[in-house]
């Protein structure tokens, strides 16, 4: 023992801190739950008892829809007979800057699913490695090791990864509760603000996920004016995360911080705005690895694209997707019937979970929902989250994030993803979130019958033994008893 000790020991020393200070978040219950997943994961016919996969935000259900413009489309790809004339060109090495037509059809794709209401400058653009790569670069871009950012919570839980693993920035939070829906208000904000100057920690900017990841909601047009008046004021930078644009299904509309900042009563530094964006959610193509970044700042522009020679996207996968892009009536079709798709696969399933007296937060984006279990804690503490987390995982066998992962200030809630499977897997999951619902009522009839009892023995005490402060059925208002009625 004592070998393998100093073995590790010394294999630690080797490496450097980044290697070692576990920055990456693997430990945290939300990558835990894909280890659940990916352990046993369901299929429907080899192994229909294992874990679902309810953790993962992919958009899986128009993939039909690029397969047949793929199938229809050959020359897309320079890895087919038709296209394979123009192989030599793309596959020989390209600037860091992204081929033009790359640029052009991304920055018109950005105006589409924001409504046509904003044009994009191609040269704005810079291509990244994903959305990670985009968030990671553009953090290195606007702050020093020790600066912090503000963000909005609950908040995508890889956040804490992206952002600030490598470059040692602090991410401060912004408290959000639901007896505001999570709304974002600027008392919050400049809360925030005022604790991180008490700490003399300087604050870089704001970091605003819109739609949001977990939330499944947009953030109204009111809410991002104060936001620019904030951040304008203070000199601050806002990074506005729009990756899920394409993803709303319902009123109200999305409204990207690049329309707020066109309207004339908005007096705005363009210099500290921001935009980040990724073809993952709205398209379905995480494997592509398609990040962007939009900014207004030129400077930063230059910066960015110097550092994204670490993290370029392959010049095949820029053709191919230049050329999909391009196909403007492919994707309005693609945009219009995905959102129909997204809006019935959430109905179904937030109605399925309401018929079973599980309520989520009224949302109309994003790929995932945000499911309210609280009254199933036996107490309103983190650790009771997670011994229902667990439960869920190993019994009901279903990977689904709880709401402490996403720094949530409210034990019980917890993201569902629904866009990942076919309506088989759904059907499932549904069937199994009823059994474990009546075992779960089954139980607190149980306590219920229970405490009644006791109230019944209560009753034949006498008054002295019933008034003690050391009686064990004094009830408090952290008793698991009154919780669990």
């Amino acid at each position: 023992m004592e070998l393998i000790s100093n073995s590790n020991s010394n294999n630690q020393q080797l490496l450097s801190r980044i290697a070692t200070n576990g920055g990456h978040g693997e430990d945290s219950p939300y990558f835990d739950g894909w280890k659940a997943y990916d352990n046993d994961p369901f299929n429907y016919t080899e192994n229909p008892k294992g874990v679902i996969q309810m953790g993962l935000a992919e958009n899986q259900l128009s993939f039909d829809l690029i397969e047949d413009w793929m199938k229809t489309h050959p020359r897309a790809s320079i890895c087919t007979t038709e296209g394979v004339t123009e192989f030599k060109d793309i596959a020989l090495f390209q600037d860091y800057h992204g081929l033009p037509a790359f640029r052009n059809a991304v920055a018109k794709f950005m105006g589409k699913t924001r409504g046509g209401k904003v044009v994009f400058d191609p040269d704005h653009i810079v291509m990244s490695g994903g959305a990670t790569g985009a968030a990671e670069t553009i953090t290195f871009c606007l702050a020093d090791p020790g600066e912090a950012f503000l963000v909005p919570t609950p908040y995508y839980p890889a956040f804490d990864r992206d952002l600030k693993w490598r470059t040692g920035i602090q991410l401060l939070p912004v408290v959000c509760e639901s007896s505001n829906n999570f709304n974002i208000t600027i008392t919050a904000l400049e809360a925030a603000y005022e604790n991180a100057r008490k700490a003399n920690i300087r604050v870089k900017g704001l970091l605003l996920n819109n739609p949001s990841n977990p939330l499944g909601t947009v953030v109204d047009r009111e809410t991002l004016r104060n936001i620019v008046t904030f951040i304008n004021k203070n000199n601050i930078h806002l990074i506005c995360d729009e990756i899920y644009a394409a993803t709303v299904f319902s009123q109200p509309n999305f409204v990207s911080i690049a329309e707020i900042i066109e309207e004339e009563n908005v007096i705005c530094n363009r210099d500290l705005i921001h935009i980040l964006y990724s073809l993952s959610k709205d398209m379905g193509f995480p494997g592509f690895r398609v990040g962007i970044i939009y900014s207004y700042n030129k400077n930063v522009v230059n910066c960015a694209r110097k550092m994204s020679s670490f993290g370029l996207v392959s010049t095949q996968t820029q053709h191919l997707i230049a050329s999909m892009l391009s196909d403007d009536e492919f994707i309005d079709s693609f945009i219009s019937e995905s959102s129909r798709r997204l809006a019935k696969r959430h109905k179904i399933l937030t109605n399925g979970l309401s018929q079973l007296g599980i309520g989520s937060l009224k949302s109309n984006a994003g790929l995932f929902f945000w499911m309210d279990l609280r009254r199933l804690l036996k107490e309103p503490t983190y650790e009771a989250e997670m011994t229902l987390w667990r439960m869920i995982i190993k019994d009901v066998k279903l990977n689904v994030s709880p709401g402490s992962s996403f720094h949530c200030t409210e034990p019980g809630w917890f993201r569902v993803c629904f866009a990942n499977m076919n309506d088989e897997t759904m059907e499932v999951a549904l069937r199994r979130i009823k059994v474990f619902m009546k075992k779960q009522m089954m139980r607190r009839s149980n306590l219920r019958l229970s405490f009644s009892s006791r109230r019944f023995e209560e009753c034949a005490m006498t008054p002295r033994m019933m008034g003690s402060p050391h009686s064990p059925l004094v009830m408090t208002p952290h008793s698991p008893l009154v919780h669990a009625s």
